[in-house]
């Protein structure tokens, strides 16, 4: 069934908000939307969405909000810039996807929620991919009416939309589940370095692997061609967007006094790509890291 046409505004229309953004216009939704990057707008203008001049405008004419932030400090930003906006739409739904610290996460919510604004915590698990809606699972917390109201909006650009459980709880499996990503990353580098190593062809084990029920995993699937081929743009995820996130999660580790021994041997690899000007390209860019410390200089794209 065809959903109800909504007013959908979008705050963030950056790698993935500009994704959302697209979805949901050819969903048959009205799409309005801000971001301070001009090439970020025009994107939104040439899918069919409205672009807007600021934030609060966006608040003002939407009856739904999604958020899709690069930062705790843009986020807190945008929060400041909607309280001067005026009385919010009754009980509107602002739907926040950013990977951002439990706590201030918990914090914009009980600011929106003074503001008459109910926030569902709703991270996605998922990289810039041309069909969201086959891959990218949202995982959903706060109560029951509003999680329900985002995954309704969320049919446009996600392959399904849990609720997980309370306020928290979206962020929360998002964390456990970019943990293990990081250590797969460094993992598959690994592996397809040994093959090199061994003068087996690392296309050959992905050909075997990849579908194993056993072993293969999306994560596999996604990452290791770029490792074989050596090329690592388009980025679905960049590494420097990516040490944001892992600082997040070790921050969250720390503070429940979790040992992640992995992660922590993972941590390095990615700084060691920022240090050779990797900061742009996909996360599978770990696999330059390992070349390099076996002497091989490379070409990577």
């Amino acid at each position: 069934m065809k959903p109800t046409p909504r007013r959908v505004g979008l705050v963030g229309l950056g790698t993935m908000g500009g994704l959302m953004a697209r979805a949901l216009v050819e969903a048959g939704h009205e799409v309005v939307g801000h971001d301070p990057v001009a090439a970020c707008r025009a994107r939104l203008r040439r899918a069919g969405g409205r672009p807007l001049a600021s934030n609060a405008e966006v608040a003002r004419a939407a009856e739904v909000l999604v958020t899709s932030l690069p930062s705790t400090a843009a986020l807190h930003a945008v929060v400041a810039e909607w309280q001067q906006a005026g009385p919010a739409p009754a009980r509107q739904l602002v739907i926040e996807t950013s990977t951002l610290p439990l706590a201030d996460k918990l914090a914009a919510a009980a600011a929106l929620r003074r503001q008459g604004r109910r926030m569902v915590d709703a991270p996605i698990s998922g990289t810039a991919t041309p069909a969201p809606q086959q891959t990218w699972i949202m995982y959903l917390g706060g109560t029951q009416a509003a999680c329900r109201e985002a995954a309704a909006l969320a049919r446009a650009f996600t392959l399904d939309a849990p609720r997980v459980g309370p306020l928290g709880a979206g962020m929360k499996l998002k964390l456990a589940a970019n943990h293990l990503v990081a250590i797969y990353n460094v993992a598959y580098a690994e592996m397809v370095t040994l093959c090199r190593r061994m003068g087996l062809d690392p296309a050959v084990a992905l050909k075997h692997m990849g579908p194993s029920p056993y072993i293969g995993t999306g994560a596999m699937r996604l990452r290791v061609p770029f490792m074989i081929e050596r090329r690592y743009e388009p980025a679905t995820m960049k590494i420097a967007l990516w040490q944001k996130d892992m600082q997040v999660i070790g921050e969250m580790a720390r503070a429940v006094h979790c040992p992640t021994p992995l992660l922590d041997a993972c941590a390095p690899i990615y700084t060691a790509a920022m240090a050779l000007g990797l900061g742009e390209a996909d996360t599978a860019a770990t696999a330059e890291v390992l070349a390099r410390m076996t002497g091989d200089p490379g070409t990577p794209g």
